[in-house]
């Protein structure tokens, strides 16, 4: 019986170990990508933070611009934002070679599910970063530049205005990540599409409380958060009908 035994542990040594080898490949090549994104991009990094801080310089009362406090962060701070920008633009390449790990293991009816959810959950992302740029942040800034007190001279620090608009991204991409957060509820078993359905007045308050603590402090941003959050808990409610009918019932 040791024999069998013995054979038994060497196979799943080496299972594991090909395993770890397959892991370190693909990550390999997901820090490839975001390295060759990113040294494509160190060229034009300062042209990239000139986009970013458009909403802002738009906005500022004339004669007013922005500043850096520090020493390195003319060269560090458009660094840093080329850096965000390759993860950004590697993020399907990063996340097809993560699926290609871990999809051998998932049985057909779970490819059949985590396949959509994939794609629909970054789709989703990057359209929650454009509205935020597009929409929100020009409503934001219009709102801040507004209500500056009278003699104080609004001259914001590039590296904190660019902290502050990756946050509102990451925030307004996670938060139009809701119709994937629903579909996953109801794939799990936690609730069904009748409960989604009964509980629309507390996602609707709960988008509301959510907008209000993320956006700046105006109602506009705030409205213009929570609006798009109901609309997509709603397209979540279809999305489990359509990917879950088993839920329906």
């Amino acid at each position: 019986m040791s024999e069998p035994e013995s054979d038994l542990g060497d196979d799943l040594q080496q299972g594991l170990f090909s395993h770890l080898l397959e892991l370190r490949s693909r990550l390999l090549k997901c820090v490839a990508t975001v390295v060759v994104v990113l040294l494509a991009l160190v060229p034009f990094a300062n042209r990239l933070y000139s986009e970013l801080a458009a909403p802002l310089v738009a906005r500022l009362p004339q004669g007013a611009h922005l500043i850096a406090t520090e020493v390195a962060s003319p060269f560090l701070t458009p660094l840093k934002l080329a850096f965000y920008v390759a993860l950004f633009v590697g993020m399907p390449v990063i996340l097809y070679q993560l699926w290609a790990f871990v999809s051998p293991g998932l049985y057909r009816h779970e490819k059949r599910l985590a396949r959509p959810l994939l794609v629909a959950a970054l789709v989703l992302f990057y359209l929650g970063c454009a509205f935020a740029y597009f929409l929100v942040l020009p409503a934001a800034f219009r709102f801040l530049t507004a209500v500056t007190p009278q003699g104080v001279e609004m001259m914001t620090d590039i590296t904190h205005y660019l902290d502050f608009v990756m946050l509102m991204f990451f925030a307004f991409g996670l938060c139009f990540e809701v119709p994937v957060a629903v579909v996953i509820l109801a794939a799990v078993g936690v609730v069904d599409l009748a409960k989604l359905r009964g509980a629309r007045r507390y996602a609707i308050v709960g988008a509301f409380a959510i907008a209000a603590v993320i956006t700046p402090p105006d109602v506009t941003s705030m409205i213009m958060l929570a609006i798009p959050m109901c609309l997509l808990y709603e397209l979540g409610l279809l999305a489990v009908r359509w990917l879950l009918p088993a839920s329906t019932k």
